[in-house]
């Protein structure tokens, strides 16, 4: 006879339900274990990076841009009149003297001009000198005749005298004397008129070859005009150096204005500096600098900034106080280096990768064994060429990364081998 099993089948289904509750909470568990855990931190060679340490002293901040060499002294020849050049006597290179000619031009306009020039002025000097015969004849003739009536006057005086003696003598009539003395007043008159009138005309004489003589300056001077412009058909060097560049051709027509020629000392040089703008800012005259010829340091200071951005850069001059070393010449390619200030008792270390002045970023800290590096803010301060000041997040004696990391963005930790 067959007896029910009811009571098996039942514990049966109770157990496959504590089962799968069980296994499902396990489940669970090890999905929440596993959303908890924190990922894997990357791996880095330590050969790979670059690895400093903060450092607590002096820092020296400086800036740093290429530049050339340049004469101090350079000017450029440009021309003042219209011409066209007939030939070049001396090339680019040549030592040359004030004197010595660059360029020789023809204008056939200006020596025309020169010679009418020429003309006017020995026309002019001709009748100054004519006009000056004649009011010298005419004021001779003029004293002539004050002399004739002052020397007539002067017998009618003493005739006077006599015929006044003689009538108190009574061998004269009185009417005799009186008539004397009447010429004698008319000719005083007369005299006194004449003389007069040999000032007038020695005053008159002078206004007139005054007058002649202003055409004659006039006519002078239109003259050394002709004749400076004509000479300025012959370029000259005007300063003791090297000839740098001649832009021109033979056979060109050039007009007033136009650059000619550039003439150089070349033993006054001074460094030209571009330095990027954001950090131009603090650049003054008179800071010191060093200058890196590849072939020698020359130590200078600054004497000029630009007041004016080109192309991303400020212009800085610096005048070098040093020898220079063998080989420098003009538009030779160099390297300055501008102290700003120096900074005392400051944390600092070498710039990293990213992360300009005064930000903030994030650094990979070194731990103690130096076998994993945590990700910390720091708070950057005034940067030099090589080095940044730490204002914050950072200890002396900490080590940290200053190379690109960005491969390693999202991950607070790394490991070292």
């Amino acid at each position: 006879m067959d007896i029910q099993r009811t009571g098996q089948a039942k514990k049966k289904r109770i157990r496959r339900a504590i089962l799968g509750t069980a296994i499902l909470v396990v489940v669970l568990l090890v999905t929440l274990g596993l959303n908890r855990l924190e990922p894997a931190a990357p791996t880095v060679e330590r050969e790979t990076v670059w690895v400093d340490t903060v450092k607590r002293g002096e820092m020296l901040r400086q800036v740093r841009g290429p530049g050339t060499l340049v004469p101090e002294d350079v000017r450029w020849i440009s021309t003042s009149v219209e011409g066209r050049i007939e030939s070049i006597p001396a090339l680019p290179g040549v030592t040359v003297t004030p004197d010595t000619v660059l360029l020789e031009m023809t204008n056939e306009d200006l020596e025309q001009n020169a010679a009418e020039a020429e003309a006017q002025l020995k026309a002019a000097q001709a009748d100054y000198l004519d006009l000056q015969a004649q009011l010298e004849s005419s004021l001779l003739s003029q004293q002539a005749s004050a002399e004739e009536v002052e020397s007539r006057y002067q017998q009618a005086k003493l005739q006077a005298e006599a015929d006044e003696k003689l009538a108190k003598d009574g061998l004269v009539p009185e009417i005799t004397y009186k008539q004397s003395r009447l010429r004698a007043e008319q000719l005083a008159s007369q005299a006194k008129i004449e003389r007069q009138r040999v000032t007038k005309a020695s005053s008159s004489n002078q206004a007139q070859l005054a007058a002649q003589r202003a055409r004659v300056e006039q006519n002078a001077t239109l003259h050394e005009m002709r004749r400076r412009q004509v000479g300025s058909l012959r370029v000259r060097a005007g300063l003791q150096g090297v000839l740098q560049e001649l832009p021109v051709q033979v056979g060109q027509q050039v007009t007033p204005g136009t650059n000619l020629a550039r003439v150089a000392r070349p033993e006054k040089l001074k460094a030209e500096l571009r330095i990027p703008e954001t950090q131009a800012k603090d650049v003054v005259v008179g800071q010191r600098a060093s200058i890196d010829t590849r072939n020698g340091i020359v130590e200078g200071r600054v004497v000029r900034v630009a007041p004016s951005v080109q192309d991303g850069t400020v212009i800085v001059d610096v005048a070098l106080t040093g020898a220079l070393p063998n080989g420098a010449r003009p538009d030779l390619s160099v390297d300055g280096t501008i102290e700003i200030e120096k900074l005392d008792n400051v944390l600092y270390v070498g710039r990293p990768a990213y992360g300009q002045a005064n930000s903030k970023v994030e650094l990979f800290k070194l731990t103690e064994e130096g076998k994993q590096a945590v990700r910390v803010p720091v708070q950057l301060g005034r940067s030099s060429v090589n080095t940044i000041e730490i204002v914050s997040g950072l200890n002396a004696g900490d080590q940290v990364i200053l190379s690109d990391t960005s491969a390693q963005d999202g991950h607070d930790k790394i490991r070292l081998n």
